[in-house]
């Protein structure tokens, strides 16, 4: 296996990545009910995101004019997004990078995934933690 090095790398991988999340039982429904993700449309933006996080080449931002939290707080205003959904989605995540690739950038993209994965709980989830209620806004 080699390492996340190429713009074609990341296709490959949200390509893969989504073919897994679209059917999964606890998360696949998000997708395709909820967020009605037009997987063409989306894969070419969410490979923009990430060849940003792990390659630079892409400012993201100046390219779309918003942050993907934007969109993702649209959604949690549609869906009770819970700690499960975020763990299912690092899982899967991370499962994928694992079938395709292995390096420094490998273990950044899981890193990173995780790190979204869990400012995205904290900040959409209404779930408390160890009984005491998350503050949103």
């Amino acid at each position: 296996m080699h390492d996340i090095e190429t713009r074609e790398d990341i296709e490959k991988l949200v390509a893969d990545f989504y073919q897994k999340a679209l059917k999964d039982k606890v998360i696949g429904y998000i997708f395709t009910e909820v967020a009605k993700i037009n997987l063409e449309r989306h894969l070419p933006i969410i490979a923009d995101f990430w060849e940003m996080l792990l390659l630079g080449t892409v400012n993201f931002q100046a390219k779309y004019g918003r942050s993907p939290m934007q969109v993702h707080q649209a959604l949690s205003e549609k869906e009770n997004l819970k700690s499960e959904h975020f763990a299912r989605w690092v899982k899967l995540f991370c499962e994928t990078v694992d079938e395709k690739f292995a390096g420094e950038t490998a273990n950044l993209a899981k890193i990173r995934a995780i790190s979204i994965a869990e400012t995205m709980r904290i900040r959409f989830s209404s779930e408390s933690v160890a009984g005491v209620p998350l503050v949103r806004g």
